[in-house]
């Protein structure tokens, strides 16, 4: 077995669970947790998580600040739990790459419950970050988002609770060589 502790880059858009689900692996695993995102950013620079989605959609160092800023955290030493937008494409050398997917409106309502306000608003928020994050991760970096078919573990979250995924999550981790 090898005794490298590893990283993990988890990833999925938001909603399906990658910061709740980040931390379950790495408490799981004695891992770090990573989830350095434009919300953290936001919070840094006493901004509104739409004010940073506002500049970053036409100004790409943010997202640059973000990407750049989380690998490196993820690559200091010891293992870790990235989770992120981004994860399983920025950190080429993850140990394990997971993709967590679930329905929009499943997506929806567990942003409405964690952040509040209405249905309909925010699965038409959330919709319009979907456009606006796909747009701009190919024209900074190439990447589709849509897709992860790449990644060693995709698990559909729409029916699993957060320890449920972590479990599955932890036990593709112990299979590692």
């Amino acid at each position: 077995m090898n005794l490298r502790k590893p990283r993990i880059a988890i990833s999925g858009k938001s909603g399906c669970g990658n910061t709740t689900v980040s931390k379950l692996v790495a408490e799981g695993l004695g891992l770090r947790f990573i989830n350095f995102t434009f919300r953290t950013l936001a919070a840094e620079r006493g901004m509104s998580l739409e004010e940073v989605l506002a500049l970053a959609a036409t100004d790409d160092s943010w997202d640059r600040m973000v990407d750049s800023r989380q690998v490196a955290l993820a690559r200091e030493e010891g293992g870790c739990a990235l989770g992120s937008r981004l994860a399983i494409w920025m950190l080429e050398d993850a140990d394990l790459k997971v993709y967590l997917r679930a329905q929009p409106l499943t997506r929806a309502r567990r942003i409405l419950k964690r952040e509040g306000g209405d249905l309909a608003a925010q699965a038409a928020f959330t919709a319009e970050r979907d456009r606006q994050d796909r747009e701009r991760y190919l024209r900074i970096y190439g990447i589709d988002n849509d897709d992860y078919r790449f990644a060693d573990l995709i698990i559909d979250t729409d029916a699993l609770e957060p320890p449920a995924i972590a479990a599955m999550i932890i036990e593709k981790t112990k299979q590692r060589p």
